[in-house]
């Protein structure tokens, strides 16, 4: 249970946060000439060569933690729970980005090179799965197929209410379900298909989780679905399949819905809930077994509001719980809950700034706190600036 502290910290910033959002002419015919000279060619889009259109950004923060944890500690010096911002009390390089892209026409071509912490963290720093390689996939849109796409190669899950790159996240810190309930992305084929004009559905046959190889020999199956209307989106998607090494044994299951609310140009909110089991599988026989074919699993819910204050800058609330039943996903079993305010500021097109505050806090002693200390509550403060670059700013 939160004591009383606790509750009234929290509802005090969700009330800050709430009360704030919701507060040519035609050229002159050329002369005739006996042999008219051929048009020039119209100039390429910006920041485009030839067929395909580059786009990229730079990602840098400075973090502060208030529990001061050390090197020296046994995590580091890093905001435990946190991805791509999870490095403290230091300057960073989150990402930097660059995207070479060529929608199907029918055919296409997508891919995403990536540098700096967020590289390490989704791809491992291996070369079996794709290091520096965020995204690269072919598509093929058919003419006549009426909007279907099918996609091959190394793509982003299509599950969360957030994605990798932070300009493009309400937040600038990803939420706890972001890091602890869902895959960073995924290899093999995916397939979307409008089946009405509000509604496009898919389905993907993928290796896994985060996962360019597997050894186990099974495929993950996705099924998405996308319903939009005026006023708000239903994003439902579904995993499941073996995760297990070596063995097809034991599966591991995930259901994702998110709901964007958008009543009005100045103010969005969403609801995100996850719900993930992996039932882990014994693998060998005797002495040399391994594993206890126990079910592992996790659930959350996230809130989130943001309102445009004036039409450069914007404030953004967050709250969730989470709770990991077996301590799969974060090491400890525990109930997590986490607030966070940003405040964000255009300076230019291309260039954004954000600063946070953030407060996790567990119903255990889970965080680092100097060198050997453990607490129970872990408080940040984060500036961060975002510069990116292409056809779309």
């Amino acid at each position: 249970m939160m004591n009383s502290t606790r509750i009234l910290q929290t509802m005090a910033v969700a009330a800050i946060t709430l009360a704030v959002a919701v507060t040519a002419q035609t050229p002159a015919p050329a002369a005739p000439a006996p042999t008219p000279a051929a048009a020039p060619a119209a100039p390429a889009p910006t920041w485009s060569v030839g067929p395909m259109d580059i786009s990229g950004f730079i990602d840098g923060y400075y973090s502060y933690n208030f529990n001061t944890p050390s090197s020296l500690s046994s995590v580091g010096q890093v905001n435990q729970l946190y991805n791509f911002n999870d490095k403290t009390d230091q300057f960073n390089l989150s990402a930097a980005k660059l995207t070479l892209n060529h929608d199907p026409d029918p055919v296409g071509a997508h891919i995403d090179l990536l540098f700096g912490r967020t590289n390490t963290l989704i791809n491992g720093g291996s070369e079996d799965q794709a290091d520096y390689i965020e995204q690269a996939f072919i598509s093929m849109k058919p003419p006549k197929a009426k909007g279907f796409e099918l996609d091959f190669g190394k793509f982003v899950t299509s599950a969360g209410a957030e994605v990798i790159e932070a300009k493009d996240n309400w937040n600038y810190s990803r939420s706890l379900l972001f890091v602890n309930a869902i895959p960073y992305w995924h290899f093999g084929a995916r397939t979307s298909m409008p089946v009405s004009k509000t509604e496009t559905i898919g389905v993907q046959v993928v290796n896994g989780w985060n996962n360019v190889t597997q050894t186990n020999g099974g495929a993950t199956v996705g099924l998405t679905s996308a319903l939009t209307k005026t006023k708000y989106t239903w994003n439902l998607n579904y995993y499941g399949g073996p995760s297990n090494p070596t063995t097809t044994s034991g599966m591991r299951n995930l259901i994702d819905s998110t709901l964007l609310l958008t009543p009005s140009t100045k103010f969005n909110a969403y609801i995100n809930y996850d719900y993930g089991q992996n039932r882990d599988a014994i693998v060998g026989t005797g002495l040399s077994a391994t594993g206890d074919n126990k079910l592992k699993h996790w659930q959350g819910i996230a809130f989130a509001a943001r309102g445009q204050i004036t039409p450069n800058s914007a404030l953004v609330g967050r709250y969730e719980y989470f709770k990991d039943y077996n301590g799969y996903t974060t090491g400890a079993a525990q109930n997590l809950n986490e607030v966070t305010a940003t405040y964000e500021y255009k300076w230019a097109a291309g260039l954004v700034s954000r600063v946070e505050y953030r407060d996790d806090w567990s119903n255990v002693n889970y965080f680092t706190k100097n060198t050997t200390g453990v607490a129970k509550s872990q408080s940040t403060i984060t500036a961060a600036f975002i510069a990116f670059f292409g056809p779309k700013r």
